[in-house]
C-alpha cells in the first residue's frame, strides 16, 4: 500500500478535519506520510464547497480551511476525469466523479464512508472500503 494512490470521500477529509484523532484523520495522515493522495478537479471542488458551508464555522476557523484547501491541493496528485466512464456507477451519480477519479488515476484504494460508494464492489483494480476498514490493513496487528 505504501506508494500507492488513494481517492479519499470529501466526507473523509471533512470528517479528518472535525476530529484529529478519528479513523478519517488517521487514514488521512497515513496516506499523506506514506502513501499518493489522488484529486480531480471535481472532487476537490466538492470537498472545497462543502468546507465552506455554514454550518462548520463553529469548527473551523478561515484560516484553517484555507490552510487545508492549501496544504491538500500542494501534495496531491491530479487525474483528469474528463473522459472517463463509470463501469460501476453508485446509487448516487454526484458519487460517480471519486470511482472517475480512482480509476483516471489508478489509485487501488477509494476510501469513504458513504454507503452508496461501499456497497459497489471492486472493479478495474479499485477496492472501496470504509476508514476503520483501511486502518485495519495499515495499522500493525
Amino acid at each position: 500500500m505504501k506508494g500507492e494512490a488513494f481517492v479519499l470521500d470529501t466526507n473523509v477529509l471533512i470528517s479528518a478535519a472535525l476530529a484529529a484523532n478519528s479513523p478519517p484523520a488517521q487514514v488521512t495522515l497515513w496516506v499523506i506520510a506514506y502513501g499518493r493522495l489522488l484529486f480531480s478537479e471535481e472532487t476537490f471542488t466538492e470537498f472545497r464547497t462543502r468546507l465552506w458551508r455554514p454550518k462548520f464555522d463553529k469548527y473551523l476557523t478561515i484560516e484553517r480551511r484555507n490552510q487545508l484547501l492549501h496544504d491538500f491541493s500542494a501534495i496531491a496528485d491530479w487525474a483528469d476525469i474528463s473522459q472517463i466512464s463509470t463501469p460501476a456507477p453508485s446509487r448516487d451519480p454526484n458519487d460517480d466523479m471519486f470511482v472517475q477519479t480512482a480509476i483516471a488515476g489508478t489509485a487501488r484504494w477509494l476510501v469513504s464512508g458513504d454507503r452508496d460508494l461501499l456497497e459497489i464492489p471492486p472493479f478495474e483494480g479499485v477496492t472501496i472500503l470504509s476508514p476503520a476498514d483501511l486502518l485495519g490493513k495499515i495499522l500493525p496487528k
